[in-house]
């Protein structure tokens, strides 16, 4: 009973990124290695990663043991806010892809504005020599505002292919959606589920697992795909890896999708501050 639709998206570069990725965070270490090998043999082709994780070399070492040809699997990597002078970015980047052992980075993002220090400038214009010179092959952004993406785009002349925001049924974000649309950035939303506050007990979300006949995870990430965001769940159990990539035989219908949707509130954000020190990054 699929819908029909596609799996995978077509971002703004001309590339194509699944419709959900795999969020890597706190996996280091042989069990990180085995729950990520794990989430490629559940079908998942597109790893999150970041340099502030600390583990990037246990991701390469994933795609390795898994035995996938390198150009089936996307790796997400993100420069930290202490690397956005540009030739620190540029390091950043080819130190990434070495740990990652490749020779190109599939996704590099800044991995936030890092508003205060005001380099995220010099990091994108870095980010855009990088897709130039073929060192990355799709570039983009995390956790940056309107303001901040019109900046980059108004001095670049290049717009990000993806922006990666706090998305979930608690905070779904609608202003930053619109301005994305407008923008023809793809929507990425880490923590899609809510982390510890995930709402699988509110009757939008359980009442339509009931008549789906699917878990409330499968619901949310559902919701992510009609909304046409990129979640990027994590789980380190087989199981529950796959299935949260099982969600394309099924469709809400509007109401559930609306029902969902207001359940954000004003408290709903799980983080302020600095994303660079948050796990959900």
């Amino acid at each position: 009973m699929g819908t029909g639709e596609t799996t995978a998206y077509q971002l703004n570069d001309g590339t194509t990124l699944p419709a959900i990725g795999f969020g890597t965070y706190p996996l280091t270490g042989e069990d990180g290695i085995v729950a990520l090998v794990s989430a490629l043999q559940a079908g998942y082709r597109l790893l999150d990663s970041a340099v502030n994780y600390g583990n990037e070399t246990e991701v390469g070492e994933a795609l390795r043991r898994s035995g996938l040809p390198r150009d089936e699997v996307a790796l997400t990597t993100k420069i930290p806010g202490r690397f956005h002078a540009k030739e620190l970015a540029l390091q950043s980047l080819r130190d990434s892809a070495g740990r990652f052992q490749v020779e190109q980075l599939d996704v590099a993002l800044i991995h936030w504005p890092n508003p205060s220090q005001d380099r995220y400038p010099q990091a994108w214009q870095a980010l855009v020599e990088a897709q130039r010179d073929g060192l990355v092959r799709t570039i983009g952004v995390s956790n940056f505002t309107p303001a901040h993406l019109r900046r980059i785009i108004d001095e670049s002349g290049v717009t990000p292919a993806v922006n990666q925001i706090e998305l979930h049924p608690y905070f779904p974000q609608a202003e930053m959606r619109a301005v994305h649309e407008e923008l023809g950035i793809r929507t990425q939303a880490w923590s899609p589920m809510g982390k510890r506050q995930a709402p699988f007990d509110e009757p939008a979300v359980a009442e339509a697992a009931a008549a789906h006949q699917v878990t409330p995870g499968q619901v949310i990430l559902r919701w992510h795909v009609q909304l046409g965001s990129l979640a990027l769940p994590k789980s380190a159990t087989p199981e529950r890896q796959r299935q949260n990539l099982d969600v394309f035989g099924f469709e809400l219908t509007e109401p559930e999708m609306a029902a969902i949707t207001a359940l954000g509130r004003p408290d709903g954000r799980l983080f302020g501050g600095d994303p660079d020190t948050h796990e959900e990054m």
